[in-house]
């Protein structure tokens, strides 16, 4: 049985939905969006800095006593169309604090303003950024969730394809991997969900793509068709409430045939963008534990460095 804490962040994302089903005003779900931080209780010991991550605004999410060699790269939620760094931070910061590591919260650029590729190149900038700093590519992570799940592998596959140092492992949670919905489970699960829906996600994919000449199929942008062979240790976490389960199931299938170090966990009765609920919900603290365990296991963070050990 789920806890009761798990039960009302349901509830508060099927509120959430409601509203943004009362219009179409981009603005207005921007606002609602941002609301979702309020899952998240307040890491402490966690400080923010905001920086310049070579023209790419972002965060610091920096744990007290965490590592100074080690970074997550995080990615926020939101269909490239809604949501910030700002909105991500308290949730992040306590997952940072867990893995004793420090993050950097990318803030990308939002469509329809900016259309695809414009929120990868921005990943990939900031990422730049960390290995002109003198960060080594095998001390960072590339993390995210939802649409930000798709642009921690989307990072490691552009790197291969680049010619980069592949960052040392990638966490995708909740990951939107197919964005032409062909999955069965967006229709099989849809009255499970409580935040996606099929025409959510339909609208999100048309404001990135529409007139970019991008097809929802592209590779570079639709996970389910790139080819996962060469990815650096690869750990994707999901609700079994959620539209997209078979987003990461199938992607796991594939990423296993290629060989990649791949480990697939799910949270029972959880929802979409799970993190949210760190530093609340018991079953998401479990998570963010485990998840920490293993960021510091493939990054080979010291055991004296931060919370853990």
């Amino acid at each position: 049985m789920s806890s009761p804490e798990l039960t009302h962040m349901a509830t508060f994302y099927e509120e959430m939905a409601s509203k943004f089903a009362l219009t179409d005003n981009l603005g207005v779900w921007r606002d609602v969006a941002e609301s979702l931080h309020l899952l998240a209780s307040e890491p402490e010991g966690v400080t923010y800095r905001e920086v310049d991550a070579g023209g790419v605004p972002a965060l610091w999410v920096v744990p007290a006593g965490s590592s100074t060699e080690h970074v997550l790269l995080h990615s926020h939620s939101g269909g490239s169309v809604v949501a910030s760094m700002w909105m991500d931070r308290k949730a992040v910061g306590h997952l940072a604090r867990a893995a004793g590591v420090p993050a950097l919260l990318v803030n990308f650029r939002l469509a329809p303003e900016h259309k695809f590729p414009a929120q990868i190149d921005d990943v990939e900038t900031a990422y730049r950024w960390l290995l002109h700093e003198g960060y080594d590519s095998a001390g960072i992570a590339a993390v995210g969730h939802s649409i930000g799940g798709n642009y921690a592998v989307n990072l490691a596959l552009t790197a291969r394809r680049k010619g980069l140092p592949l960052p040392g492992a990638v966490l995708s949670m909740s990951p939107w991997f197919d964005i032409a919905l062909d999955n069965p489970s967006i229709d099989g699960k849809a009255d499970l969900d409580k935040m996606l829906s099929r025409t959510q996600l339909t609208a999100f994919g048309d404001l990135m793509l529409d007139g970019t000449g991008v097809a929802k199929t592209d590779p570079r942008i639709n996970i389910a068709h790139a080819d996962p062979t060469g990815l650096p240790p690869t750990f994707v976490l999901y609700g079994d409430q959620e539209i997209l389960t078979d987003d990461s199931e199938q992607f796991a299938a594939r990423a296993r045939t290629a060989g990649v170090d791949l480990r697939l966990e799910v949270i029972p009765d959880g929802q979409h963008n799970f993190l949210f609920g760190a530093g609340k919900v018991p079953e998401i603290d479990e998570a963010v534990t485990v998840m920490a365990s293993w960021l510091r296991e493939k990054l080979d963070v010291p055991v004296q460095v931060g919370q853990a050990g």
